[in-house]
Order: C-alpha cells, then sequence, then structure tokens
C-alpha cells in the first residue's frame, strides 16, 4: 500500500463523514438562526429556548436522512473491506 493510497483512504472517510453528518448540521443551524432572529426581534434572551427545536429538527432530518446515510456508510465499509482483500494479495 502506497502512501497515496492511504491519503486517499483519509480523503475518502473525511467526505463520508461530512455527507453523512451535513444534513443534521444544516438542519441544526437553520433552526438556530431561526430562533437566534426571533429572539432578537422579540429581545428574548433565553438560552435554553434553542436546545429543544434543534434536538427535534436533528431527529427528524434524521429521520429522514437516515436511509440514504446508512446506505453511505455501508457503502465505504464495503469499499474497506474489499481493499483489505487487495492488500492482501
Amino acid at each position: 500500500m502506497t502512501p497515496e493510497d492511504v491519503v486517499a483512504i483519509g480523503r475518502k472517510a473525511v467526505e463520508t463523514v461530512l455527507l453523512a453528518a451535513g444534513p443534521m448540521l444544516i438542519a441544526a443551524l437553520l433552526v438556530g438562526l431561526i430562533i437566534s432572529v426571533f429572539q432578537a426581534a422579540t429581545q428574548i434572551n433565553e438560552q435554553t429556548m434553542t436546545f429543544i427545536p434543534k434536538i427535534v429538527a436533528v431527529f427528524i432530518t434524521l429521520l429522514i436522512f437516515g436511509p440514504w446515510i446508512i446506505n453511505l456508510l455501508i457503502n465505504f465499509t464495503t469499499g474497506i473491506i474489499s481493499g483489505i482483500a487487495v492488500v492482501g494479495q
């Protein structure tokens, strides 16, 4: 296994993590932004007000994108395991 192969595997791993976590992070970001604008407009500065809506948004996003994330992780894991078989030869 060459250093280029290791770098390619690392790059693919980081890419997979970002793709898997991206939808939940974007949902939390958008909900946080909306609640921040609401808090600024109403001058309600309660820190715990953002916690529950973000958790709900992340959970709903996970339910929607869950099958796609699982498929993404299965494809990555299958590629890694098949790559191990090639390296052993």
